[in-house]
């Protein structure tokens, strides 16, 4: 399918603001031990990776951890006047190992979290691309692709350094208080004293924290979708001067993702001043306490002393980051629960076999199928919002070749019928034919197979003209590619852009007027050779010279294949192989022009003002 459908009678209760609260939550345990397990489970597949990282971080401590002890021996040696450098070369060696590993754990923990961030977006732009059309009317564009770029990035850091650092923090800070405790049992009481008083602290703060992160989260994604809504319809803003009304606007939303991360700010930093001072203080008592012991003689001697010192000031990296890595979490949680929502998104339903088991079609089957019409349309209904019906048993056939067009009022249901037939929604009640055969029995790839699409929208894609013309034919030929050119009148726009064919056309087909780009779109589905072409207003830009020649064209096409129109000009409608007018909802006539002129009266006042409903 070349484009997609945007039904231009959607109730305006359908937008993004109106579906919010139906958006499927999650249900994530957002305790600190649920955050910690889901976001562990993440990193399935990369698990011996993390194995090996965490090992060499934790083999780096440990070299860490030793390092006191060779002090100690330095420093009794000292004393005793012994031989002091097989010591200092032992040390020296020590911080050689320890930095090595370290920074090779490092790397391997930075490259898991990169691999986990590619997988989590591969997901989410599949399931994105997936999404059931009403999901997708609920939810602001901007807002979703932030959970793709921003959200996933702070994932990121989280899986590659938190986990790990919770794990090797935790860890170290154990066997950094087993050896002072082996060293001596009451400076360890004054330390685990201190500390028990930041981890008061820091659980006090660490709801607030997650709160914050979440709110700052969001408001990011409002960031995204405001700007991506003004951005997309610029010169409607610079011509109504709406410059600094959008700014205001879209600067709300940055104030309230500022206050988040101010607030998100003050809590870290009232954590990270907790367990420093209670680091700190600690160890100005184990200095005051021990000093005086060992001047009294209480003590081993001054080596134990200096040990232990430095067991108290290598506490500090590891609780620090026990302690910023619970932070972390409980920011990434925000994010993490923002990304599991678009995961739990329903998609389209899973794809269904072209033929069910025992159904085979028999000779009589096949026969009436080889003559049925290329679309049957049968009392359909369908509503966007339960109560809101915008298709009230609507109905017609289209044959395998001719031009039939569809007429109507504004929100009579003609873009709705487009949106129905190629699958983007599924009828309330009623019943969709390709050739004969139920759509229902078909996958929506056979269903899309069949047809090409050109919206009201005529939606251009970043890319090369190459790229645009061929995107539901990437494999047809030169010659292929030239004749819808022709056909389309776009020989003088190929050779105007710089590169031609393989000219840059912008984004959203900035460099092309508004004509050029329903063109290009022109092009793309009569390359694509569908067996039934589906056109919404498919002239609506193009001049007299152009439509004259496109209505030419279509002629020729028509011959070959189905084409059904959206008609909006009565030149279009008058030479219409059969005419089919829809009126709320409802078919009320068909025929030719002439016909309906005498039969119908909805026709006959569409007439009047040249059908431009």
């Amino acid at each position: 399918m070349s484009d997609t459908a945007v039904a231009d009678d959607a109730p305006a209760g359908t937008g993004p603001d109106d579906g919010e609260a139906a958006r499927p939550k999650p249900s994530t345990d957002r305790t600190t031990g649920g955050s910690i397990a889901s976001l562990f489970r993440l990193t399935s597949g990369h698990r011996p990776g993390i194995a090996l990282a965490t090992g060499l971080t934790l083999a780096a401590s440990a070299v860490g951890l030793a390092q006191p002890l060779v002090a100690k021996h330095v420093v009794d040696s000292s004393a005793r006047g012994e031989v002091l450098w097989p010591f200092l070369l032992l040390l020296s060696g020590l911080f050689v190992v320890e930095a090595a590993a370290g920074a090779t754990g490092r790397f391997l923990l930075d490259r898991m979290g990169e691999g986990v961030v590619r997988m989590v977006r591969h997901g989410l732009v599949a399931r994105l691309l997936r999404l059931e059309m009403r999901e997708m009317d609920r939810h602001r564009r901007g807002d979703l692709v932030s959970r793709v770029t921003a959200d996933t990035t702070l994932l990121r850091d989280v899986v590659s350094q938190a986990l790990v650092d919770l794990l090797t923090g935790c860890l170290v800070s154990a066997g950094a208080l087993l050896l002072m405790l082996w060293l001596d049992p009451l400076l360890l009481l004054l330390v685990v004293a201190t500390v028990a008083l930041a981890a008061a602290v820091v659980a006090t703060l660490l709801k607030g924290m997650r709160v914050a992160s979440e709110q700052m989260q969001t408001s990011l994604g409002a960031v995204a979708a405001e700007l991506e809504r003004a951005l997309g319809a610029l010169p409607v803003v610079r011509v109504y001067r709406a410059e600094e009304r959008e700014a205001h606007r879209i600067g709300e939303r940055v104030d309230s993702a500022h206050r988040s991360g101010v607030r998100t700010a003050k809590l870290a930093a009232v954590m990270s001043s907790a367990v420093e001072l209670a680091v700190q203080g600690s160890f100005l008592l184990v200095l005051v306490v021990g000093g005086m012991r060992v001047g009294s003689g209480g003590a081993d001697s001054l080596g134990d002393l200096v040990a232990f010192l430095l067991y108290a000031s290598y506490l500090v990296m590891p609780l620090s980051s026990v302690f910023r890595a619970i932070g972390l979490i409980q920011r990434g949680t925000g994010a993490y629960l923002r990304i599991d929502e678009v995961l739990a998104l329903p998609e389209e339903p899973a794809e269904r076999p072209g033929q069910a088991p025992g159904q085979a079609p028999g000779p009589a089957q096949d026969t009436a199928r080889a003559t049925a019409p290329a679309l049957e349309l049968t009392d359909l209904h369908f509503a966007y919002v339960p109560g809101r019906p915008v298709l009230r048993g609507a109905g017609f056939s289209v044959p395998r070749q001719g031009l039939v067009a569809l007429v109507g009022r504004s929100g009579a249901g003609k873009s709705t019928l487009f949106s129905l037939i190629a699958r983007l929604y599924d009828p309330d009640a009623g019943a969709i034919r390709f050739h004969g055969r139920p759509a229902t029995s078909l996958s929506r790839r056979q269903c899309r197979a069949e047809i090409a699409l050109v919206d009201q929208n005529t939606h251009v894609l970043e890319g090369t003209l190459r790229e645009n013309i061929t995107y539901a034919a990437p494999d047809a030929t030169e010659e292929e590619i030239l004749r819808v050119l022709r056909l389309t009148r776009l020989d003088h726009v190929v050779r105007r852009l710089p590169g031609g064919l393989d000219g840059r056309l912008g984004d959203h087909g900035g460099t092309l007027s508004a004509g050029e780009r329903q063109r290009v779109a022109l092009a793309r589905a009569l390359l694509a050779r569908p067996r039934l072409l589906l056109l919404d207003e498919h002239t609506s830009h193009l001049d007299a010279v152009n439509e004259a020649a496109l209505t030419r064209a279509l002629a020729d096409v028509s011959r070959e294949c189905a084409v059904l129109v959206i008609a909006h000009r009565l030149s279009t409608v008058r030479h219409a192989d059969r005419i089919v007018v829809l009126e709320d909802g409802r078919t009320v006539a068909s025929g030719r022009h002439d016909h309906l002129l005498a039969s119908s009266p909805a026709y006959r006042e569409l007439a009047a003002t040249h059908v431009q409903a």
